[in-house]
């Protein structure tokens, strides 16, 4: 990935919204709920000075975040999110 943060910061791309529910009724565009999960594509290397933090997450990782976490961004047509590594919650297993 061409994508490199800065700081603390990770690059995540969010898993597909739900097309269609349990029963399998289909969601139309405008009630599908934004995504709270996602993969790790990109990690920063920690905070610099005094209070220097390893990053817990790494790259391939399945993590959720909070709802309104992270700047929305679009590289080469594909979205991403950007958040600081404690926006994160948990990293799923695999």
């Amino acid at each position: 990935m061409k994508l490199k943060p800065i700081n603390d910061r990770v690059v995540i791309k969010p898993a597909p919204a739900e097309e269609k529910t349990k029963g399998g009724i289909i969601i139309p565009d405008t009630a599908k709920e934004k995504p709270q999960r996602g993969e790790v594509v990109a990690v920063g290397p920690g905070k610099d000075g005094k209070d220097e933090k390893k990053m817990t997450v790494k790259v391939g990782d399945i993590v959720l975040y909070g709802k309104y976490a992270g700047q929305e961004m679009n590289y080469e047509g594909t979205d991403y999110l950007i958040m600081r590594e404690d926006d994160i919650l948990v990293i799923m297993d695999k």
